[in-house]
């Protein structure tokens, strides 16, 4: 029996098992024993086992019809269809039937790469019973392998399917998707899940259009992402959610694409770069008057106009003695912030790593601007905390794993 299952349809899970060596040429299904034993298999997986049968058998007929009518070349193969024509014509109108009504394209996908490597074995053995069949389900009707014209109703129903869900994912209106929520959305993950066993599965055979497909799934989920954020009214929970939910991708990604592909890549950079926002975001509140400081006097510096801030001294004792009797706080206080509003604890943990990290190169900075001659008399900056100091307590703050 076939499977129908809606939550499989976006997720490879075990289902590439089907293109192992073990499997690709494994027993074939009895379909009596598979009633008794009221078994259920995905599609592709009765695809594989009828087309092993096909496989064999063909080979089988071809070489007999050979030897016993002694023929070769086209002869062989003309006779070879007159024997098994009526079956590959079967076997093809069945296919048609199921790809006319079929939405799981990863079944589809799975069916092309099987056919794929099954074309391999016929032209391992050196036995071209299947490479010449005259077909009329296809585009054509002219001559060509059984193998093409499987592939010929396969590759558009896929390409298609792919379509479609693009242009599912473009017509999404976050509006109509219920309560926010900063957590990883369900349409992030079905398409991480779906894009990952794609990209697996097309690792073997690499098909280029199927490769811009999924660049172009990819742009309208990049755009769906920030449509959803843009609903939640404060930056920094649209950075949660952007962060979230870039960091779910790309570990459901990881875990089949490999490193350097464009997906793993494209998402790496916009994790980092909302990542690195969110850590200014989370600093501001506490420490913003000090960083605001930092910016201004190293743009001065720069210009050799830091004696434009020499009669800033209150403004500097109260950032000095701000810092020196509020950062254990503000430092546990925003630990605990973020480690609440992430799902992922490795990525909340290196959120507040990269935090403390910016924080005590901004104190640094702090440090060697009141060092200047402009800043130099200023009493207070005897009460500046020792950079190693700080350094040794930030250390404290790290979350372990």
């Amino acid at each position: 029996m076939l499977i129908l299952s809606r939550n499989t349809i976006f997720t490879l899970g075990q289902r590439e098992a089907v293109l192992t060596q073990a499997e690709l040429e494994g027993p074939i299904l009895i379909p009596h024993a598979v009633q008794r034993a009221d078994s259920r298999y995905p599609y592709e997986t009765l695809f594989r086992s009828q087309h092993y049968a096909l496989l064999d058998n063909a080979c089988r007929e071809f070489l007999f019809l050979s030897d016993f009518f002694m023929v070769t070349g086209n002869s062989a193969l003309d006779l070879f269809n007159c024997v098994m024509g009526k079956t590959l014509s079967m076997f093809l109108k069945n296919i048609a039937t199921y790809v006319s009504d079929c939405y799981d394209s990863i079944a589809v996908f799975l069916c092309i790469h099987i056919i794929l490597r099954f074309k391999n074995i016929t032209a391992k053995r050196n036995i071209p019973a299947l490479d010449k069949y005259t077909h009329t389900h296809t585009r054509s009707s002219a001559s060509c392998s059984y193998w093409e014209a499987v592939l010929e109703m396969l590759w558009p129903r896929f390409e298609l399917i792919l379509e479609m869900n693009i242009q599912s994912i473009r017509d999404t209106d976050p509006q109509k998707l219920g309560v926010l929520d900063t957590r990883p959305h369900y349409i992030t993950r079905r398409y991480a899940e779906f894009s990952s066993g794609i990209v697996s599965i097309n690792q073997t055979f690499p098909n280029e259009r199927t490769n811009v497909l999924l660049g172009q799934l990819q742009i309208e989920v990049e755009n769906f992402v920030l449509k959803m954020a843009a609903e939640f009214p404060s930056r920094r929970d649209q950075l949660i959610f952007l962060i979230n939910n870039y960091d779910m991708m790309l570990g459901v990604l990881m875990e089949r694409a490999a490193d350097d592909s464009k997906e793993v890549e494209g998402f790496q950079q916009l994790l980092l770069a909302r990542t690195q926002e969110f850590i200014e975001e989370i600093l501001a509140p506490p420490f913003g008057g000090m960083i605001t400081f930092v910016k201004e006097s190293e743009a001065l510096m720069e210009k050799g106009q830091l004696d434009k801030l020499k009669n800033d001294e209150v403004r500097i004792t109260q950032l000095v003695r701000g810092f020196s009797s509020t950062w254990k706080q503000s430092v546990e206080s925003l630990s605990q912030d973020v480690m609440r509003s992430f799902t992922n604890f490795k990525n909340g943990t290196s959120i507040i790593q990269g935090a403390l990290t910016q924080l005590i190169q901004y104190y640094h900075g702090f440090h060697k601007i009141l060092s200047q001659p402009t800043f130099r008399s200023l009493a207070v900056r005897s009460e500046l905390i020792n950079l190693h100091h700080l350094m040794v307590e930030v250390k404290k703050h790290k979350p372990n794993f």
